[in-house]
């Protein structure tokens, strides 16, 4: 006979595995980054209110998952290769592809618009401070004009600025996204800054077009923010396509005047 209506009684969850889920959520989340040192199972041990011993089960089980690993004598420390699947050779052709620069552009016109408005929507005091702070460093590259990698410097200043609306956007897909794709975008950046260069009136209107999308996002205000990153990106995008067309057409120029001297 059966008995539909009894049910079993719960199983009461592993503590090791209540840990590893925590721990878990703060790798997806973004609060333990790629590389990061974790802290000392004593401490992490009070932090969590557990024993030692369960602390210690649920690292290793995030080591058998790939998700962290023991350096001896050195502590634990989160993979900083989790997203090396997004890290293959075609990232380096495409880095050094020129239509691929413009593809780029269009990559972060999608997914900066979306971090920017949901940053908006949903940061906090700290990521707003955060941002804030990451925008105030740009300004810091950009007045050290002695620095000869100035160009680089900057790229990486403009990328962790938006590496914290990636963050604030609390879209933990967003973020790592992102991440995985550093190097590229960073490359991304720096080539365009190196191509602007040659225009430095437009580096004013690109701060100007940044100080809007600063203020969407700290006044919480969505689309007024997606906006101000689609006019920032789309700028950049037109004065770019501009030197490239002034560049082929001199260099047809100067194919044609060198066939005249022939």
């Amino acid at each position: 006979m059966e008995y539909p209506n009894i049910k079993k009684p719960v199983k009461q969850a592993k503590l090791s595995d209540v840990i590893l889920a925590q721990l878990e959520a703060m790798i997806v989340e973004g609060s333990l980054k790629p590389g990061e040192k974790l802290l000392p199972e004593r401490e992490l041990a009070k932090l969590f209110d557990v024993s030692r011993p369960s602390l210690r089960e649920a690292i290793q089980k995030l080591e058998a998952k790939n998700l962290v690993v023991r350096r001896q004598g050195g502590g634990t420390y989160v993979c900083d290769n989790i997203l090396s699947g997004l890290s293959d050779p075609l990232f380096n052709l495409l880095a050094s592809d020129h239509e691929a620069q413009f593809d780029l552009l269009e990559f972060r016109l999608g997914i900066e618009g979306m971090s920017a408005y949901y940053a908006a929507m949903r940061g906090t005091p700290a990521d707003f401070a955060e941002i804030q702070r990451k925008h105030q460093a740009i300004g810091n590259v950009q007045i050290d004009t002695k620095n000869p990698n100035n160009h680089r410097l900057e790229a990486e200043a403009v990328f962790d600025f938006y590496l914290a609306i990636c963050a604030a956007s609390h879209n933990a897909v967003i973020l790592h996204l992102a991440r995985s794709m550093s190097a590229l975008l960073i490359d991304n950046i720096e080539q365009n800054l190196t191509v602007l260069a040659k225009k430095p009136d437009v580096f004013a209107k690109i701060t100007d077009y940044r100080n809007r999308l600063l203020e969407a996002i700290l006044s919480g205000q969505p689309q007024k923010a997606w906006g101000a990153s689609h006019r920032h990106l789309a700028f950049i995008e037109e004065v770019l396509l501009k030197l490239t067309q002034e560049h082929s057409r001199m260099e047809r120029s100067m194919r044609r005047l060198h066939r005249s001297e022939l």
